[in-house]
């Protein structure tokens, strides 16, 4: 881990992981029980756009970008070997992003001026991702570059579309489909390595399969089925494309033995994240060819499954690791990821089941929450304290 020896600062503006990741929890934690007291009727508060809208481009490009902006601020440098942005920059960029939820979650702004406000944002974190990239020369990271400069546009065409007055779920699908590649690539990389790690530590002689064909092709079938799901989501090739993304990243998920680490649910829980991201693919295939979950219910299990699993799961072990403190889940983790998942699948099955549909959406937007708020007052005072290893 990379620190700037002039930075005297606050331990919270010390890396980028720190506030991001805690204003990453709190917004979660509050944003999804106001949806759910929207839905069931208990309150009539009003946004600039329509309600949907708002929950939906407040997690796309809301809470999200958080979390996302979070981990690149830690992974560049690592990538670079260059200093992390902090303390004043740090601050600026949070304020930003801050402004973007205060101007969406309020009626006292212009829809252009909001637009402005909100779009800032991602823009800014592009240009510092790209400024990294091309002072160190990581030219291997130009699709991280080229991804958050795309989920940038994505941000702005959906404020256009709502000026408009025209359907942003194309800007909400583009946007879902560069996670669904962020999730390929970036956990095909990290799950493996962790695992092989926690392997390693316990001296036992199976390892995850390298790098090969069905990596290449699992990646492949992802970007081809994301790519005809933005462009034709109710396509007969897009079913199938998503089916066969799902069952290839499943086979990839296999090899690299993660029913080993369950011991270790720090590492155990990348596996059922990327599980989450399988199962996704393979449901939204189905729905689209009107097999199985509806639409909306498959759509829900990339975004609180395998998108609230995997996220929690970076969070957790990159607060940990990255503040000097053993990798290991206690027991106020582990309740976190058991919220996170029983959240995430009532939130999807809930409505087969012979219960009330108001009463099981708010149970799981409890649950779901929960676990984002759970986060931020265990691993809170680690993300305001200073580092272990300092």
């Amino acid at each position: 881990m990379n620190h700037t020896p002039t930075y005297q600062g606050t331990a919270l503006l010390s890396y980028g992981f720190r506030p991001f990741f805690f204003c990453t929890a709190l917004f979660a934690g509050l944003a999804i029980p106001v949806w759910a007291l929207i839905l069931s009727g208990a309150t009539d508060i009003e946004f600039l756009y329509p309600s949907r809208d708002w929950h939906v481009h407040e997690m796309v490009f809301g809470f999200l970008p958080c979390v996302i902006t979070g981990f690149l601020l830690t992974a560049i440098p690592n990538w670079t070997d260059r200093p992390p942005l902090n303390g004043y920059p740090l601050m600026l960029l949070l304020s930003v992003w801050l402004a973007g939820r205060f101007a969406m979650g309020t009626t006292w702004f212009t829809p252009i001026v909001v637009a402005i406000i909100d779009g800032a944002f991602l823009i800014m974190v592009a240009g510092v991702v790209w400024r990294e990239i091309v002072t160190a020369h990581a030219w291997a990271r130009l699709p991280m570059g080229i991804i958050i400069s795309v989920y940038a546009g994505a941000n702005i065409f959906f404020h256009i579309q709502i000026l408009n007055q025209t359907d942003a779920d194309l800007a909400a699908r583009i946007a879902l489909a560069l996670i669904i590649m962020l999730l390929t690539l970036i956990g095909g990389r990290i799950v493996p390595n962790f695992t092989e790690d926690f392997l390693d530590e316990h001296g036992l002689s199976k390892q995850p399969a390298p790098f090969s064909f069905v990596e290449n092709l699992s990646i492949a079938l992802a970007g081809i089925a994301t790519l005809s799901w933005v462009l034709s989501p109710q396509s007969l090739t897009t079913g199938i494309a998503c089916i066969f993304a799902g069952l290839s990243n499943f086979a990839r998920l296999v090899r690299w033995q993660g029913w080993l680490t369950w011991p270790e649910p720090l590492t155990f829980i990348f596996h059922i994240g990327y599980a989450w991201l399988a199962f996704s693919l393979m449901i939204l295939g189905g729905a689209t060819l009107d097999i199985g979950l509806s639409a909306e219910d498959a759509l829900h299990a990339l975004t609180t499954g395998a998108v609230g699993v995997m996220t929690l799961a970076v969070m957790t072990r990159a607060s940990l690791g990255h503040t000097g403190r053993p990798k290991h889940a206690n027991t106020p983790t582990i309740v976190i990821y058991l919220l996170i998942n029983i959240g995430a699948l009532l939130r999807i099955f809930g409505p087969s089941l012979p219960l009330p549909d108001d009463l099981l959406l708010n149970v799981a937007a409890v649950l779901w929450s929960g676990a984002y708020l759970l986060f931020a007052i265990v691993y809170g005072p680690i993300l305001f304290g200073p580092s272990l290893d300092e």
